[in-house]
């Protein structure tokens, strides 16, 4: 009886990580259009399993989409879920490295009088915090946009 109570736990605890590594991501949750209220003071702003960024940009909106998405494709576990550079939006997917926690990144780039608002939006799928990954990605991910 007492080794039926391990096998338990460990059949458990493997079809949880099964879940999480396979669990199918609906784009008409993820991949949504984002509210342009935020400031536009090119800086990332962690939450708790989140992170916002919103800066203008001088290059037209499907141009700076599509450099943004090809850094984005170039980050280890990161896939497109929905969207394009003609669009104006995009969503990738970017899985943890040990569990396959996913992590869903909305860009957005609207054409305004000033030029191109980009907005991002990282955040979490499972759990309450992600310990800054959000906020690091997107880090990451606008100072390479911003590097010629």
């Amino acid at each position: 009886m007492t080794i039926a109570i391990p096998a338990l736990l460990a059949a458990v605890f493997a079809l949880v990580a099964l879940y999480i590594r396979l669990a199918p991501s609906d784009p008409a949750r993820w991949h949504i259009a984002l509210p342009a209220d935020t400031a536009t003071d090119c800086t990332v702003s962690p939450a708790k399993g989140a992170a916002r960024f919103a800066c203008p940009y001088p290059e037209p909106p499907a141009a700076l989409l599509a450099r943004l998405d090809a850094i984005a494709l170039a980050t280890p576990r990161t896939t497109r879920l929905a969207g394009s550079a003609a669009a104006g939006r995009i969503t990738w997917i970017t899985r943890s490295a040990l569990w396959g926690f996913p992590d869903y990144t909305t860009a957005q780039a609207t054409q305004t009088p000033q030029g191109t608002r980009l907005d991002l939006f990282a955040r979490l799928r499972f759990g309450n915090g992600d310990m800054g990954v959000n906020a690091a990605r997107l880090a990451l991910w606008t100072r390479a946009l911003s590097t010629p």
